[in-house]
């Protein structure tokens, strides 16, 4: 009876060993070390529920062989019913990112830190001569803004025939932040004939042609400010200056004059006086402004202007002091006839007054200028002068 009553425990066991083994996960066999123990197996003996319920614990090797270097490893995933770890995983090594620095001159790179390396805006973060890696905005915004700019110096610098130093005041209204509307003029109180054009009347009697030797006294115009470029810059290492590249263009009028006769020396009965030089006036001439250069702004109300501007004006010289060459003729003829200039028949924007006369204080006899007044608009001349002068002023934005 022995030995069927263990063969039929045997065969009852068997359907349940099966199942035990179908509900539990498939586990790697682990690797056999040197002082590994063989778990023990189940002795066929035991009842089917032992089996269930309890479980021999997995075997733990007392040594395990030299490894490799440690790394971090993945996080170990146990199970309700398993207890073993799953096998570590090694991480990948850092790599440096794509878009690190390459130096062609085989030079080794200053860190091996890949974070270091990176490139922010095409500047590498190691680089201790780079403070600012990005393009930020725009610090103070021109739209809306009022700006009053002075200019204290205006330099003629295309004097040939001509010299020019006066002062110019503008109005900027900015529409838009890249457009703007001006209103500006100036005022030159110097303007004379070149040397050179005072020495060849000086040595040789001659000079330019009227329209060539124009002199501007002031001009008012109205125009446009674009702004297609802008910027900043670092200075100290610490500030911060905004700068942008400044075009503008309008049209206006301005108040022209021509010098009919030189400063001289007047001897009178025996004394000596010196007359200063004779400007008349030429008239009102249409005027056009172009120009460009740079604005740089110091926190947000204030800015430096360095520009080159040129004033386009028409020179045609058919009158002096109102007075054209039929009126200079007939003034002429009295004076040759020593006759008042009273019943002369003359245009009715002549005046008559700034060639008769003497001026008390040099003793000088203003009808000596009518020949010279003549010599000027006998040969009527036209022209486009170009009065080329550099800016340099400040702002108030508010």
């Amino acid at each position: 009876m022995r030995p069927f009553r263990s063969i039929a425990l045997l065969v009852a066991a068997v359907p349940a060993l099966a199942f035990a083994q179908g509900a539990s996960p498939a586990r790697p066999p682990a690797a056999p070390g040197p002082d590994a123990t063989a778990p023990a197996s189940p002795s066929p003996a035991e009842p089917p529920e032992r089996q269930r319920t309890e479980r021999d614990a997995p075997a733990v090797p007392q040594s395990l062989p030299e490894a490799a270097p440690a790394t971090p490893s993945a996080p170990a995933v146990t199970g309700e019913d398993d207890a073993d770890s799953a096998p570590a995983a090694q991480a990948p090594a850092a790599t440096a990112p794509t878009d690190a620095p390459v130096l062609d001159t085989g030079e080794a790179p200053r860190t091996t830190d890949a974070q270091q390396q990176r490139l922010v805006n095409g500047a590498p973060l190691y680089n201790p001569n780079v403070n600012v890696h990005i393009v930020q905005k725009k610090r103070f915004a021109d739209e809306g803004k009022h700006e009053l700019v002075l200019y204290p110096g205006v330099v003629q610098v295309n004097g040939k025939f001509t010299n020019h130093v006066g002062t110019g005041l503008n109005y900027v209204y900015h529409l838009q932040e890249n457009f703007a509307l001006q209103v500006g003029g100036q005022y030159n109180w110097y303007s004379d004939e070149s040397d050179f054009n005072l020495e060849l009347i000086d040595k040789v009697r001659e000079q330019a042609q009227a329209a060539s030797s124009l002199l501007l006294q002031w001009g008012a115009y109205a125009g446009v400010e674009v702004t297609p470029l802008y910027g900043k810059f670092a200075f100290f290492n610490n500030s911060l200056a905004q700068f942008s590249v400044v075009l503008s263009g309008g049209a206006g009028i301005g108040k022209t004059r021509h010098l009919i006769r030189p400063e001289v020396a007047n001897e009178v009965e025996g004394q000596t006086f010196q007359v200063p030089a004779r400007f008349g006036d030429t008239g009102n001439k249409f005027l056009g402004e172009v120009g460009g250069g740079f604005r740089v702004q110091f926190g947000e109300h204030y800015a430096l202007r360095l520009e080159v501007r040129d004033l386009i004006y028409t020179a045609r010289v058919d009158k002096v002091d109102g007075c054209n060459l039929a009126d200079f003729e007939a003034l002429e003829a009295a004076r040759a006839a020593n006759q008042p200039f009273d019943g002369l028949s003359l245009s009715g924007s002549c005046k008559v007054a700034k060639f008769d006369g003497v001026d008390p204080k040099t003793k000088k006899n203003y009808r000596e200028d009518i020949i010279l007044g003549r010599d000027l608009v006998a040969e009527p001349s036209s022209d486009v002068l170009n009065n080329v002068s550099f800016y340099a002023g400040f702002s108030v934005l508010f």
